[in-house]
């Protein structure tokens, strides 16, 4: 009796350390398929901005380095999990990656643009699946990073579209994905606006509201003046902005 009383103990004892590795572990992929979503944005957007602007071959090199990137965060998954599941959708994830390094050698074309819209399609929802298997429930502070690392990646997202609208791959289907992008950061400002910051961060969160408003103006008249330089520039600064929000919510863990 006394020896089971000896073992349960020292169950009981390890417990929540193997709770800790576990959730560690959990963290770790999510934070891996957050990535992955915003890789899979940026790819394309900057694919399609060199296509708009092939004299900025600086953007070249921004390509590869999130290629190298992509296949950092896909391995840091594949060696966090053995959930058989996740393992499958890597497989896809690393097929999209591959094409995506195919069609890196090329210069940029419009039959290819078309095909990274698909292959970044395929990661995000390739990495939206994997996060929701390996879901836990947020605390008030995760929810908040999570929310300021999701606006960064709606700011990709959108300006992905736009971009792809203004070089002559108007789908509807485009056009709504931008349209659903722009209400989902507007809707992540608005929680980042009621939100009750120190004081450094107010002037950061009132500049984050004018260019939300300037880009907002850009995609207004995208019909009428594609203008990528400016867009590009301004989802920078939107992005630079958010990540005040990232850190301050990161540090507050």
């Amino acid at each position: 009796m006394k020896k089971l009383l000896l073992i349960c103990a020292l169950l009981l004892g390890l417990l929540p350390n193997l709770l800790s590795a576990s959730t560690r572990a959990e963290v770790n992929v999510l934070e891996a398929t957050e990535n992955i979503r915003y890789l899979s944005q940026h790819l394309t957007r900057n694919y399609l901005y060199l296509y708009a602007n092939p004299k900025k071959v600086e953007i070249e090199e921004i390509l590869r380095k999130d290629l190298d990137k992509l296949v950092e965060n896909i391995r840091t998954i594949s060696l966090t999990t053995n959930d058989e599941d996740t393992k499958n959708i890597l497989e896809f994830l690393t097929y999209s990656k591959d094409q995506i390094e195919e069609l890196l050698q090329k210069k940029p074309n419009k039959k290819d643009a078309s095909l990274m819209l698909d292959y970044s399609e395929t990661l995000l929802e390739g990495a939206n699946s994997i996060a929701k298997a390996h879901a836990y429930k947020f605390s008030e502070s995760e929810k908040m990073l999570m929310i300021s690392k999701n606006m960064e990646f709606l700011a990709e997202r959108s300006a992905k579209y736009y971009l792809a609208l203004g070089i002559g791959l108007g789908t509807e289907i485009n056009r709504r994905q931008m349209q659903e992008a722009l209400g989902a950061l507007e809707k992540d400002l608005k929680i980042i606006d009621q939100y009750s910051y120190p004081l450094e961060l107010l002037k950061q969160r009132e500049a984050l509201g004018r260019f939300w408003e300037v880009s907002k103006s850009l995609y207004k008249r995208l019909d009428q003046l594609f203008v990528s330089n400016l867009l590009v520039l301004s989802t920078d600064q939107l992005e630079t902005l958010s990540n005040h929000f990232v850190l301050y919510h990161r540090k507050n863990q």
